[in-house]
């Protein structure tokens, strides 16, 4: 039987198809996002229905920006195993990811809980003696530069001592001080988590996790860490849509 002839597809074809400018196309081969691409006698890039699959899953994978490093490296390695033609290792790869992506929502949602304890004026530090920076640092495990940073961005008052002016904590300042170090340490940004202390401070303590999650009108918001949660909730989503792509294709092999 004569073997079928491969059907060839040019860079504006795969442009057209995904609906990015061909340019993009060039960018994703030249960054290793695409197997390797043969070349006619006259220089074109002869691209198949294989390189087809892997951009389309790339623009699922590198549609948004990631909400950070780790996320960006899960995801990018569910991209990499399809380069190698190992769909079955992408679908893993895919799984993973999402597990990170779950990870970090349960790692936020408890900072809520944590959040939600204070707000309503619940104990948790079992002292009254005031404590110096430098043992409120080994304390919380943070370092004093940390802890003069949240004061200079007003995520924290601390008052000071009338004869030497030394920074005294009591235990209102170090229970703010762990809902902050557990809020920032779970991805929430500290513009948001000065956005919902403004609201607190001023007696509002409903809604504190939609504060928390929404810009005010007007506000620049320059990082998904502004709108943690909803960002977090997005990336889920996505992944899902990753893992039923892959699906679909070792479904149609």
């Amino acid at each position: 039987m004569e073997k079928a002839k491969t059907r060839y597809l040019r860079t504006s074809d795969l442009a057209k198809e995904v609906g990015i400018h061909p340019n993009t196309v060039r960018l994703y081969v030249d960054w290793g996002l695409l197997p390797p691409v043969e070349k006619s006698q006259s220089g074109y890039r002869l691209f198949t229905e294989r390189h087809l699959e892997c951009l389309r899953l790339a623009r699922l994978v590198y549609a948004e920006p990631y909400p950070g490093k780790h996320l960006r490296s899960t995801g990018k390695a569910t991209l990499m195993a399809v380069v190698k033609d190992d769909w079955g290792g992408a679908l893993e790869k895919a799984f993973q990811h999402l597990s990170a992506v779950r990870s970090e929502l349960t790692h936020a949602e408890t900072a809520l809980m944590l959040l939600d304890h204070w707000a309503e004026g619940l104990p948790t530090e079992p002292f009254q003696n005031p404590l110096s920076i430098a043992e409120v640092s080994i304390l919380l495990n943070v370092s004093r530069d940390v802890i003069r940073n949240w004061e200079r961005n007003g995520l924290i008052m601390i008052p000071r001592n009338s004869y030497n002016h030394y920074r005294i904590f009591g235990p209102v300042e170090i229970g703010r001080m762990r809902v902050i170090r557990m809020l920032s340490q779970a991805g929430y940004s500290h513009m948001a988590i000065l956005r919902m202390f403004i609201e607190l401070d001023g007696g509002k303590k409903a809604e504190l996790h939609q504060v928390l999650d929404t810009p005010r009108p007007g506000e620049d918001v320059f990082a998904a860490s502004d709108r943690w949660l909803s960002t977090l909730h997005g990336e889920e989503l996505r992944a899902d849509r990753i893992i039923r792509f892959i699906k679909d294709h070792l479904e149609s092999a």
